[in-house]
């Protein structure tokens, strides 16, 4: 695999974990009343952050379900990401996934 490639996915799975977080913190802004979906341009972003997020969120949510009102999906998806992107910079500075 070209070092290229490992760094483009890198970067791609850095974006993605930022967007992932900001995800998570409007949801959090939205649970509390900070933010007000009725509002065009913020249900316009939320709606942007859901298309990108509830396809890798979803299918972990049917397995963890939510514990005390809790849903700990966001952080087994940030967990995951954080160890494909160990591997990634193992074989970037090895040249083996091993």
């Amino acid at each position: 695999m070209s070092y290229a490639l490992v760094n483009l996915l890198m970067s791609i799975i850095n974006i993605y974990l930022l967007i992932l977080i900001i995800w998570v913190i409007a949801s959090w802004l939205r649970a509390f009343g900070v933010i007000d979906p009725r509002n065009p341009t913020i249900r316009q972003i939320l709606s942007v952050l859901d298309a990108l997020v509830e396809p890798v969120i979803g299918p972990i949510r049917r397995v963890i379900p939510i514990i005390g009102g809790l849903d700990l999906s966001p952080l087994v998806v940030i967990f995951g990401l954080y160890f494909i992107l160990d591997v990634l910079r193992s074989f970037q500075a090895t040249g083996s996934i091993l």
